[in-house]
C-alpha cells in the first residue's frame, strides 16, 4: 500500500469511501490512496485519525463529531495519533512533507491535546471545522508551509484556538510559511484566540476573536530570521476578557487584543478592536510588548484601525524597537500618550 508522503498529486483514479457509524475512519485513512476522499456520516466516532498521504477528509457538517473512546484502550492498540492524545494528526516525514491534506466539515472534541495536530505538511487546508474544549490548542500547525484554516470554529481550548508555529520542541529562527492563511474563523473562550509562534509571511485576516483571555499574539524572540512579515486585517477583536493564569513562559493574561513581541516587518491595519480591559501587563487593544528574551519589535506598522474602550490603553509601544509607526489609528489613550 503506498504511504502517501510528499506533495503527491491526486491519481486519476482517486476514490471516494464512504464511513458509517460503527465504523472505524482510520481503517478507510489506512486502505485510501494519495488523492482519495473519504466521506464520513453524522455520528459520534470515538477515536483518533493518524493520517500520512494526500487525501480528503470530510465529514458531514458539525453532526460528524470525533472524541476520544469512552475508556482508555491498551496502548498496543492505539494509533500514534491516540497515544498523543490529539484527535486528527496530520503527520510527514524529516525527508518529505505531507502534502494537500484537506479536513473539513467536522467537529472535534474532549481530546487530551489538540483537536488536529500537523506536523511537517504542505498546503494542508482546514476549513468548517468545530474544534472545541480539547486539552491544549484546537488546531495547531508546526514545521509547516503554505496552511489554510479558513471558516473554522475553535472555542473553549485550553491553549490557542489556531496555532501556527516554527516548532514546538526547540528553539531556531522563524519559518517561511510560503503565505498560510488564517483568515474568516471564530475563537471564543480559549486562553489566545490566534498564536503565530517564530513564523512568518502569512495572513491573519478576517476572523472574529472574543471571550478569550487574549486575541492575537505575534510571538518571536532572538532567532534569525525573525518572526513577522505577516498581515493583520480586518479582524474583529472584542472582549477578550476571560482571565487566565500565568505560566512559565507568560504572565497573567485578560483583556489583550492584540499583542506583538519580538516581532519585525508586521502589518496591523483596519482591525476593529473594542473593550478589551484587564490588569495584566499584556492588557489593552495593540501593544507592542518588550519581549521577555530581549527580542525588539521593530518595523512594525499600525494604522487605520478602530481602536477604543481598552484598558489600560488602546495602544502601547514598550521597549527599545524602532522604526514602529502608528498611523491613522481611531483610538481614545495611548502609552505614551500622543499616538492617537
Amino acid at each position: 500500500m503506498a504511504t502517501g508522503l510528499g506533495a503527491a498529486a491526486p491519481s486519476a483514479g482517486a476514490a471516494r469511501h464512504t464511513v458509517h457509524p460503527g465504523e472505524s475512519i482510520q481503517e478507510a485513512v489506512d486502505a485510501a490512496r494519495p488523492g482519495d476522499t473519504i466521506v464520513v456520516l453524522p455520528g459520534t466516532y470515538h477515536e483518533s485519525v493518524h493520517i500520512t498521504k494526500s487525501l480528503t477528509l470530510r465529514g458531514s457538517g458539525p453532526t460528524t463529531v470525533l472524541t476520544p473512546p469512552a475508556a482508555p484502550r491498551p496502548a498496543r492498540a492505539e494509533n500514534p495519533c491516540a497515544q498523543t492524545g490529539n484527535g486528527i494528526c496530520v503527520i510527514g516525514a524529516v525527508e518529505k512533507t505531507v502534502g494537500r491534506v484537506s479536513i473539513r466539515s467536522l467537529t472535534l472534541t474532549g481530546f487530551r491535546k489538540s483537536g488536529i495536530w500537523a506536523s511537517r505538511t504542505d498546503r494542508m487546508t482546514v476549513e468548517q471545522v468545530t474544534a472545541e474544549k480539547n486539552g491544549t490548542w484546537g488546531i495547531a500547525q508546526e514545521r509547516s508551509t503554505r496552511g489554510a484554516f479558513r471558516h473554522n470554529t475553535a472555542r473553549d481550548n485550553a491553549e490557542s484556538g489556531i496555532f501556527v508555529a516554527n516548532t514546538i520542541d526547540r528553539e531556531g529562527g522563524a519559518t517561511d510559511t510560503l503565505g498560510a492563511v488564517v483568515r474568516d474563523n471564530t475563537l471564543t473562550g480559549n486562553r489566545i484566540g490566534v498564536t503565530v509562534r517564530r513564523v512568518r509571511n502569512l495572513s491573519v485576516n478576517d476572523n472574529v476573536l472574543t471571550r478569550n483571555c487574549g486575541g492575537i499574539f505575534v510571538v518571536g524572540d532572538e532567532g534569525d530570521p525573525g518572526a513577522g512579515d505577516m498581515t493583520i486585517r480586518g479582524n474583529r477583536i472584542h472582549e477578550n476578557n476571560k482571565f487566565c493564569r500565568g505560566n512559565t513562559r507568560l504572565p497573567d493574561i485578560q483583556g489583550v487584543g492584540i499583542v506583538l513581541t519580538g516581532a519585525e516587518d508586521t502589518r496591523i491595519r483596519a482591525n476593529s478592536i473594542r473593550g478589551n480591559v484587564g490588569a495584566s501587563p499584556l492588557s489593552g487593544g495593540i501593544l507592542l510588548f518588550k519581549s521577555f528574551v530581549g527580542a525588539t519589535n521593530t518595523d512594525n506598522v499600525i494604522q487605520d484601525n478602530e481602536v477604543r474602550g481598552n484598558e489600560p490603553a488602546d495602544l502601547a509601544n514598550q521597549g527599545t524597537g524602532t522604526g514602529n509607526r502608528f498611523v491613522g489609528n481611531r483610538c481614545e489613550t495611548s502609552q505614551p500618550a500622543g499616538m492617537c
